[in-house]
């Protein structure tokens, strides 16, 4: 009898398919943003300033398969660097799932809709400006907090 629990409830992260993995991604953007850390404290504080590569308004990378060409330091997410995700925001389902959690109604695997993320308030859409817009020693002025945007 095939169980019919969603992959995401009966898999672990590191027994998923590489599709599975990434239908985890819920497409807020948040993730492609700037942070910054304080050299003293090491406290992140976290921007508004998105990578050259995200459509802020789609909130989905202009060229996700060669994404490392473009931006070298593009952090590829794995199964089995999921317990250092501590960096992503607390809504991210990665993190989520590393923490044995469950994916909120809002999330587009469970909600059914790839536009839940959107009207949930969780995405970044419309809400960030391009790297390319600002200048580096500008940053700071640029920190925000998301909703549910807890670091740990």
């Amino acid at each position: 009898m095939v169980s019919q629990r969603p992959f995401w409830q009966r898999k672990t992260l590191q027994e998923m398919t590489p599709q599975e993995w990434e239908s985890l991604c819920d497409g807020c953007g948040r993730c492609c943003l700037h942070r910054l850390e304080d050299e003293d404290s090491g406290e992140v504080a976290t921007t508004c300033i998105a990578c050259k590569l995200l459509d802020t308004q789609s909130c989905q990378c202009k060229d996700y398969p060669n994404r490392k060409q473009h931006v070298p330091d593009c952090i590829q997410l794995t199964p089995q660097g999921a317990q250092d995700f501590t960096w992503l925001p607390a809504t991210c389902a990665y993190r989520i799932l590393a923490a044995g959690g469950a994916l909120p109604e809002w999330h587009p695997l469970v909600s059914g809709n790839p536009e839940s993320v959107h009207r949930a308030g969780i995405s970044v859409r419309g809400q960030v400006i391009s790297e390319t817009e600002v200048h580096l020693d500008d940053y700071e002025e640029h920190i925000v907090v998301w909703s549910g945007d807890e670091q740990g």
